[in-house]
């Protein structure tokens, strides 16, 4: 602590990401990194920017990007918006959507960056639990709120809200924002981008980062009523009025044009989900129905905190998270087929 801090900073709790190990030829399953690179498309595009037009800032409004999305869910590019990354872009929306005097409702087991930007922001907020079979049930959202947050499918369970009871929670809370946080919906799951146009308090936000492979580009966006984005654009041009730089929307725009590979690789990583289901299964594990590019897995006889160690040691890296409710659980990205089969190597070796 400093005392040249501002007096809110140390009672900060900052998000703890996932572990980026510096050491080569690990399996690394802990991060949902996809594991199919991006587009070659994308790629290409990328290459393209790379020249003397990068000494110009780039496009603020992102207005090619805005257009490739809005073409791809049917939308307009006034009800578009782009940031630096889907965690830039909810932060926005906690800033700007969130701060209402009320509490912010999301599930205990979620993402847990949600009550780090209710510190940052200051913002009122109270978590309402998963049923027992980690899955959220609306009718626990029917009650006085600021504004309803939750990822879907949700992280780190991979537990699908399906679009019927989103509905309802949206017409259950009119008078409050409702965020849908897709980072993993292409992997299992229908947008409710498909109701933005029925629900004017609905905010959608997506990230390229996992079903379009380009974590490393840092690009998110949020789909909504044109006022809900009027709201997030006039919070970014107070903050930072170039957050995505030219080679990011040359990747990005590219990347939604190129529909042929994303639908391929969404699949391959599906298919690779339900065949290692299958395997964990067999192992005794008791998986969660998973709709995201991970699974949710604990077995009965061993303990998950021994059971990471031990994959560690074999060069396997997968999530564990000390929290309550799921302190036994394993949280395991879907690797391609090599890097599935190195984990349960390791995991036969662990359980024996």
């Amino acid at each position: 602590m400093s005392k040249f801090w501002s007096p809110f900073v140390k009672d900060l709790v900052p998000y703890v990401p996932g572990e980026q190990p510096k050491l080569s030829r690990l399996v690394k399953l802990n991060t949902n990194e996809n594991p199919y690179g991006p587009s070659p498309l994308a790629l290409e595009a990328m290459r393209a920017a790379i020249g003397d037009e990068l000494r110009l800032y780039p496009d603020p409004n992102g207005e090619r990007l805005k257009q490739a999305v809005a073409d791809y869910y049917g939308v307009t590019p006034a009800q578009v918006f782009v940031g630096n990354g889907s965690d830039e872009v909810l932060a926005h929306a906690f800033h700007g959507l969130f701060q209402h005097g009320r509490p912010l409702l999301f599930p205990d087991v979620t993402y847990s960056f949600y009550p780090v930007y209710c510190g940052l922001y200051g913002i009122e907020y109270e978590t309402v639990a998963l049923n027992e079979q980690f899955e959220i049930d609306v009718a626990d959202y029917q009650r006085p709120n600021g504004g309803i947050i939750f990822p879907n499918p949700n992280a780190p369970t991979g537990c699908l809200l399906p679009l019927a009871a989103i509905e309802r929670l949206l017409a259950a809370n009119p008078d409050s924002v409702v965020l849908v946080d897709e980072a993993y919906v292409d992997f299992g799951g229908q947008t409710a981008i498909c109701l933005v146009d029925r629900y004017p308090n609905l905010l959608v936000t997506q990230t390229l980062s996992k079903s379009r492979s380009l974590a490393g580009l840092r690009v998110g966006l949020a789909v909504g009523h044109p006022d809900l984005i009027e709201a997030l654009e006039r919070i970014k041009n107070s903050f930072n009025s170039y957050p995505l730089d030219r080679i990011a929307l040359a990747g990005a725009t590219a990347a939604f044009e190129d529909r042929a590979y994303f639908e391929q690789t969404c699949r391959q990583v599906i298919e690779s989900r339900e065949a290692l289901v299958a395997r964990l299964q067999a192992y005794g594990f008791e998986v969660l129905p998973s709709a995201a590019n991970f699974v949710f897995a604990r077995h009965p006889a061993h303990d998950a905190a021994r059971l990471a160690a031990s994959l560690r040691e074999q060069g396997v890296i997968v999530r564990h998270f000390r929290q309550p409710r799921i302190e036994q659980f394993l949280r395991i990205t879907i690797g391609a087929p090599e890097q599935n089969q190195a984990l349960l190597e390791a995991l036969e070796s662990a359980l024996a």
